[in-house]
């Protein structure tokens, strides 16, 4: 089994409560939930602060998501528990502030990483906020073991990239139709860290609303430009 593990917390240093900003009539959060339901797995987790549960709760229930909770800092932990929760394979890692995550691109690399039997699998080359990672369970348990430094327990994957005389990796440039358009200086951002990037993502949620259904698609996400 597939578990698609999307890691999200209220609190942000450079936009608090950005989770829950509204976009498109709906908190961020739910919107990223809705992104990522277009990806085949076989369940869908919300891992949160325990603080932040009765927040991301009603939302998640509405998106088909799980919540479980687990360390504020200590994201790979929070990983590792639902891994032990619910025991699946492989694990599909996203995260909370992208509202235009690729679907269709994290759909085919995690097909590619299984046939590989890959510990890890990432895209270069989509814009920043467009991709997810691709990993397996077991790597993830051992990295938790072993992992020491704190950025490689916030953000998850970093020891196992940092170890490819220990994992097998995946990381091939992204197919050309999801390429950053913006690799040359333009700034084709799709995340959202900072003021600048909600304004952008609500005039990109706008212009995608208008074109209808499959604005979490990354040809769609494409063609607003940098906006």
């Amino acid at each position: 089994m597939t578990a698609l593990i999307l890691q999200a917390r209220v609190d942000s240093s450079r936009l608090p409560g950005k989770s829950l900003l509204p976009l498109g009539g709906e908190p961020l959060v739910f919107r990223v939930m809705e992104a990522l339901g277009g990806i085949p797995c076989g369940i869908r987790v919300l891992a949160c602060p325990e603080d932040d549960a009765a927040s991301f709760k009603p939302l998640a229930l509405r998106a088909g998501f799980e919540v479980v909770t687990g360390p504020g800092e200590d994201v790979l932990a929070r990983f590792c528990g639902v891994i032990r929760r619910y025991g699946p394979e492989r694990i599909i890692r996203a995260t909370g502030d992208n509202p235009f995550v690729f679907a269709d691109a994290a759909e085919t690399l995690e097909g590619e990483a299984a046939a590989l039997d890959a510990d890890y699998a990432g895209y270069a080359g989509l814009p920043l906020g467009a991709g997810v990672e691709a990993v397996k369970a077991e790597a993830l348990l051992r990295s938790e073991k072993e992992a020491a430094d704190p950025a490689e327990r916030e953000h998850v994957c970093p020891y196992l990239y940092r170890h490819p005389e220990l994992f097998r990796l995946h990381r091939p440039l992204a197919p050309r139709c999801w390429q950053d358009p913006g690799k040359s200086g333009s700034g084709f951002r799709l995340t959202v860290d900072t003021r600048e990037d909600y304004d952008r993502a609500r005039k990109r949620y706008h212009l995608l609303d208008r074109e209808g259904p499959g604005r979490s698609r990354g040809k769609a996400v494409l063609g607003t430009g940098p906006l």
